[in-house]
């Protein structure tokens, strides 16, 4: 299996710090913003990128959020083994917030229309926005696109981008795997 990859560590926490800055100069100070991760792995991001953000500007008034979606899937029923859902941890109301839904990748786009499904038990955002570390963009089946990207990757069948957390795999790292020899 050849990998390639497409994120050194350096690269990353470049990455992340950029998205934060990207954020504050949409927001300004977040306030009436709600950063919201996708369980399981999105929200390795949002947490993430939560510390970034209170580093960057002191603010400790940031809403945030982790949604599981498991139950929302189109194809939770499909699995072999039976679904196994992850904590929800909503403790505010969504109604009239700007909601910045995380992950770390967007491929096919059902991830995160079940994100949006699973939102909507929380109240009416003003708005949602979509932000993600890696958008495989070539890969879509549904008409869903980020307003944040880490970074674009173009990718064929066959290939599957790997993201690595310090804090679970040892490292940050994003990686690019292939079948090919």
């Amino acid at each position: 299996m050849a990998q390639q990859t497409l994120l050194t560590s350096v690269a990353f926490g470049l990455t992340v710090e950029r998205l934060c800055h990207q954020l504050i100069e949409d927001h300004g100070d977040l306030r009436g913003v709600a950063l919201v991760g996708l369980q399981p792995r999105g929200v390795l991001l949002a947490r993430r990128l939560r510390s970034e953000l209170h580093r960057i500007l002191g603010a400790e008034h940031l809403a945030y959020g982790e949604l599981d979606i498991t139950f929302h899937r189109d194809d939770f029923r499909h699995r072999s083994s039976p679904a196994a859902p992850s904590a929800t941890e909503l403790d505010f109301s969504l109604d009239e917030r700007k909601v910045v839904l995380v992950d770390d990748v967007l491929y096919t786009g059902r991830s995160i229309r079940a994100g949006l499904d699973a939102l909507l038990a929380f109240g009416r955002p003003s708005a949602v926005q979509l932000l993600v570390l890696i958008d495989r963009r070539f890969s879509r089946e549904l008409p869903i696109q980020p307003d944040y990207v880490g970074k674009w990757v173009d990718s064929i069948a066959g290939q599957r981008v790997t993201v690595e957390w310090r804090e679970h795999d040892g490292a940050d790292r994003v990686t690019l795997d292939s079948n090919e020899a």
